[in-house]
């Protein structure tokens, strides 16, 4: 079973929100807000911070797939969205990053609980899969940097690419700094001395 989670449910029909009020807790989680609209559903998301968030698509104001935007934009939040309908176009709405399920109603709880522990399984992956991705971001962004100040030190110094680069470790290493740091110092040192 997944871990219990702390769950925003919305749906416009008041008779769902209490199906999810009631089902949820017995699959182990807890149901912390239930909204009516997509307005409130972001809202209660803001107040509340859940886990998880298993919400209807269509409803009055903004519709569930908007919402989940808007959320997602704010917070990294997985969504599970619900329709009565099983609308291709729908679907294709729904393909964003952070909807990790869709069901269609009506909703039974063998189909709620491994809907629930495959969509937060996805995603951790996808969460993971995306801190990776700016880790090598900013690696690459820190090595172009490092390019630049090797490229400075060969140019103001007289030096080939390896004893640039070892000055750069070396600073770094007597001033206790990243080498990223040093190399930024450098940059920023051109600058100011280039400064008619």
């Amino acid at each position: 079973m997944t871990q219990a989670l702390r769950i925003v449910v919305a749906d416009d029909e008041p008779d769902v929100r209490d199906y999810y009020r009631k089902i949820l807790p017995r699959l182990g989680h807890c149901v912390v807000a239930a909204a009516a609209t997509g307005l409130e559903l972001i809202a209660l998301c803001r107040q509340h911070r859940p886990d998880l968030v298993v919400t209807d698509i269509k409803m009055p104001v903004l519709d569930g797939i908007d919402a989940a935007v808007k959320i997602y934009e704010e917070m990294p939040i997985p969504v599970i969205l619900v329709s009565a309908y099983s609308d291709a176009k729908l679907i294709e709405r729904a393909e964003a990053d952070h909807i990790m399920s869709y069901l269609v109603k009506p909703i039974k709880q063998a189909d709620l609980e491994p809907a629930i522990a495959l969509a937060m399984r996805r995603f951790e992956q996808f969460e993971a899969l995306r801190r990776e991705t700016s880790d090598m971001r900013q690696a690459l962004e820190d090595r172009k940097l490092i390019e630049r100040a090797k490229g400075i030190l060969m140019r103001e110094l007289n030096l080939n690419e390896p004893e640039a680069f070892r000055r750069l470790q070396k600073t770094a290493s007597a001033k206790n700094l990243k080498l990223i740091e040093v190399a930024r110092l450098a940059i920023g040192t051109a600058k100011e001395l280039s400064k008619p």
